[in-house]
């Protein structure tokens, strides 16, 4: 038995080790967030419903100055001819094509492979189209097809196989790589993909040498404005294309690819709409809240996400001027998806229900239902403009998971 057992230490290190590497982004607790929300604090300033409608670009000004750095409006955007992956995918349902990206302009800017998945729907009329930032390359997330690597090469075989697969499906949910085109398919939408570490970094050092290098400016000085920019630069290049809807181009990320939806939905023409699953600090949940991880505990450790001080700032007493209920307000009429796990805590699934109380205020001054007026934090309402989902579990991407997202996207663009 104890040679057993020491046999397979070395796995137990690995399988410890990659956990905790893999949990860097949230708490792996066992606690369940509070239903109750009469008892918290309002977010606060009170939303200044007059300004976001009169004057939106000055709460843009500000949330840019104190939080994410500039919009990088003048930096380019181009793409090349797309490439023909299959045009029989999933066994004759639809097609994939890639497209490489281009950001910028000069021996700086950032080319990177955006995988795009059709069904046969959109040969007699145009689909809506869900544009997914993800944390893995498109090889994980179609695994099986011929699609490119970030250096260029084709795939051959996925980061999420084998071992490492299996421990962060494990953690975080069968899909926090690979998307299931078939049900997208089913729903009559089409799907596309691209790695957000493909065009800025996903490393402090990185991140701000890309950023500074990048031409022309303004230069994004977080990442979390970059890669919302970069939803924005991809749903521009694809509303060109006659087989998808432009007025349905939808924003999806998890986790920090949540905050950067929310971003482009606030910040983008392009984007019509935003699912935004379990996007935490800097995203919907407010950054006053004294639990979960909190923006100055998050700037800490991942400074390159906000603009540069931040973390020192925080520290020192400082507080932003508006709370995330100003972002969700930037957003409207456009619908929202604030997907949570009960579990979930770290990413404030409770204090992100009450930014969205503060900000239906700005959605009703446009004409639109905004929240549910009842039901509270377990009221799930797909065509609601402001949909908030919660289900039991952890910071992960599963199968009910989906079925929400599908359920919104239908609901608000057939």
């Amino acid at each position: 038995m104890i040679w057993f057992v020491l046999k397979r230490i070395p796995l137990l290190i690995v399988i410890v080790v990659s956990g905790l590497l893999m949990a860097n982004c949230t708490m792996l607790g066992l606690n369940y967030a509070s239903l109750e929300t009469e008892n918290k604090p309002a977010p606060s300033p009170i939303l200044d419903v007059d300004l976001v409608r009169s004057d939106p670009s000055q709460i843009r000004a500000v949330f840019e100055e104190e939080l994410y750095g500039p919009w990088p409006e003048n930096l380019p955007v181009s793409a090349a001819l797309p490439r023909m992956i299959n045009d029989t995918y999933l066994e004759g349902r639809g097609t994939l094509q890639e497209i490489m990206v281009t950001i910028g302009e000069g021996v700086t800017a950032r080319t990177f492979p955006v995988v795009l998945a059709l069904p046969n729907a959109a040969i007699d009329t145009a689909v809506p189209l869900i544009i997914s930032q993800t944390f893995a390359g498109n090889c994980s997330v179609f695994p099986g097809a011929a699609v490119s690597n970030r250096d260029g090469s084709v795939c051959v075989g996925d980061e999420m196989s084998g071992m490492y697969g299996a421990i962060a499906t494990g953690i975080f949910g069968t899909y926090i790589a690979k998307a299931p085109i078939e049900r997208y398919f089913d729903a009559g939408m089409g799907y596309a993909s691209f790695e957000g570490s493909g065009f800025v970094e996903d490393r402090s050092e990185a991140a701000a040498e890309i950023m500074a290098a990048l031409s022309p400016g303004p230069k994004p000085t977080s990442a979390l404005m970059a890669w919302g920019y970069a939803f924005h630069g991809v749903a521009g290049v694809l509303a060109e294309d006659e087989r998808i809807k432009a007025e349905t181009i939808t924003a999806m990320g998890h986790s920090r690819y949540g905050k950067s939806a929310l971003i482009a939905a606030a910040w983008s023409q392009h984007i019509h709409g935003a699912i935004t699953h379990q996007s935490g600090f800097a995203g919907a949940a407010s950054s006053r809240s004294p639990s979960g991880e909190r923006l100055d505990r998050m700037s800490a450790s991942y400074p390159h996400w906000v603009r540069p001080g931040l973390a020192v700032d925080l520290e020192a007493g400082w507080q932003p001027t508006y709370d995330q209920h100003y972002l969700l307000a930037l957003a409207a009429p456009k619908p929202i998806f604030l997907g949570n796990g009960r579990r979930d805590v770290w990413s404030g699934p409770n204090s992100t229900y009450r930014n969205a109380e503060a900000a239906d205020a700005a959605y009703k001054a446009l004409g639109v239902g905004g929240l549910p007026e009842t039901g509270g934090m377990q009221a799930f309402d797909p065509s609601a403009e402001i949909s908030y989902w919660l289900r039991p579990g952890g910071h992960s991407v599963v199968s009910e998971d989906i079925d929400a997202f599908i359920s919104f996207m239908t609901a608000h663009f057939g």
